[in-house]
């Protein structure tokens, strides 16, 4: 698999079974967007392909964000939606110091319980961090991830909960950043696109979304 992902942008069927209880159900899909990966890439495929996805919700409509590899829109569910895909290697080649950016990315900003000293070796509870320990947070990760904040816009995202016998029972708090910056990185931020940030990826978290800074 090349190191350029591709995206599908996939309008999704409101009248879709398949659609309807894939939003009622994060874990549904994620097993959705597998489908669309190929076949036989190990323990970690998710992974070893590349997906990452977001779901954005207006008032009348739903449309998803595919992320990986490699995409077959083909072996979604009959009707599930219209895809179109783009490689974004285009986007890589344009990426330089200094480039102003708008950029979109939902979060699940977490951190790890400290525990007391007597209870070292012992590793604590992942613990979701909201307000301005959640901002601190992606204000770090974008740091490291080449970016320079100017703006960021917090908006709440419903908490997913995985679903199924064999799911965790950990909720997911989920945070969707807006907002405008400048590339410091190239190279890392080419990473951190490919590879997504933060925990939650496969309940729809992760995937860093860039298009050039609008000018006045």
């Amino acid at each position: 698999m090349n190191d350029h992902p591709v995206i599908a942008r996939i309008r999704l069927n409101p009248h879709s079974r398949d659609v309807q209880r894939d939003l009622r159900d994060a874990t549904q899909m994620h097993r959705t967007v597998m489908r669309m990966v190929p076949d036989n890439l190990g323990d970690a495929p998710r992974q070893q392909a590349g997906l990452l996805y977001r779901l954005e919700e207006t008032e009348t409509s739903s449309t998803l964000l595919v992320q990986a590899t490699h995409l077959d829109p083909a072996r979604l569910p009959t009707g599930y939606g219209q895809a179109d895909i783009k490689s974004l290697t285009p986007m890589f080649t344009a990426l330089r110091k200094g480039l102003g950016v708008r950029y979109r990315i939902i979060l699940n900003p977490t951190k790890r319980e400290r525990l007391p000293l007597q209870e070292k070796g012992t590793r604590g509870r992942i613990v979701p961090l909201s307000g301005a320990d959640a901002d601190q947070w992606w204000l770090r990760r974008a740091a490291e991830a080449g970016l320079d904040l100017h703006i960021l816009t917090p908006t709440n995202m419903e908490p997913v909960r995985p679903r199924g016998k064999d799911a965790p029972h950990m909720r997911h708090s989920l945070l969707r950043y807006d907002g405008t910056a400048t590339v410091t990185d190239p190279d890392a931020l080419k990473d951190a696109v490919i590879h997504g940030i933060g925990r939650g990826k496969p309940y729809g978290a992760g995937l860093l979304s860039l298009a050039p800074a609008t000018t006045t």
